[in-house]
């Protein structure tokens, strides 16, 4: 029997980068607002059981409000996010409990994740314990090192090696639960913190492969302004709706 797969959406940012004064999630694109986007597309997703969502503090009511007037009955718990990105996963970990099943953790203002990726996840997770959506890089990326008058190139990286890390990011409860237990036992951990969970389970569960799942450049995070009249236009030809 499969095990029950669970999204789990991420919305714990402010927006300070795209300016705004509420959450960046919040932010209404193509009729909805991105988080909604998000819901939508998981709660779709025929292999997704399960929604959970992390919220800023003092917005999971507005949360609410979305889910039920959208309908979205897959969503099961609505939690308040952390400071950071590992503590409001660390959250929605304990909020899921210890029955183990699959967790897709997914950036809430990546609104535009094809159901493709979320599919080959699922089934990734079926024959892996750790998989992460990545594409290729299509940038030359070097390494900047110090010089007589400021920064200079030291290295040039092999391209073809490199890749683009995505969302969502997916484990076994059992192994993303025992990364970060490692990790929060491990002191060092406040001041040298991973950037993803990825990061997490790769310094402290070295032995377990994260298998790779092509990713989309569509499946952009909005982050900065642009990125938001970005995400608006992919939605709409999506959709087949013209630009207003």
């Amino acid at each position: 029997m499969d095990s029950r797969s669970v999204g789990v959406l991420l919305a714990g940012g402010v927006g300070q980068r795209v300016g705004l004064a509420t959450p960046k999630q919040l932010a209404e694109i193509a009729g909805k607002t991105i988080i909604e986007h998000s819901i939508a597309v998981f709660e779709d997703a025929p292999e997704i059981d399960e929604i959970v969502v992390l919220m800023t503090p003092g917005y999971t009511d507005r949360v609410r409000e979305i889910v039920e007037k959208g309908g979205y009955r897959k969503v099961t718990k609505i939690v308040e996010g952390g400071a950071s990105r590992t503590e409001s996963t660390w959250r929605a970990l304990q909020a899921l409990g210890t029955e183990e099943c699959d967790v897709l953790l997914h950036d809430a203002v990546r609104p535009l994740v094809e159901p493709r990726i979320i599919t080959d996840c699922v089934r990734a997770l079926r024959t892996h314990r750790a998989v992460n959506v990545a594409i290729p890089s299509s940038d030359t990326v070097f390494v900047a090192v110090p010089g007589p008058d400021g920064e200079v190139i030291g290295e040039v990286l092999d391209r073809s090696r490199l890749r683009r890390s995505q969302t969502p990011q997916c484990f076994k409860l059992s192994v993303i639960r025992e990364a970060y237990e490692r990790a929060f036992a491990d002191p060092g951990f406040g001041s040298r913190p991973a950037t993803d969970d990825c990061g997490v389970v790769l310094r402290y569960l070295p032995e377990v492969p994260i298998h790779l799942v092509p990713g989309s450049e569509h499946n952009i995070k909005v982050t900065h302004p642009a990125d938001l009249q970005i995400a608006e236009l992919l939605l709409r030809l999506a959709a087949g709706r013209p630009m207003a």
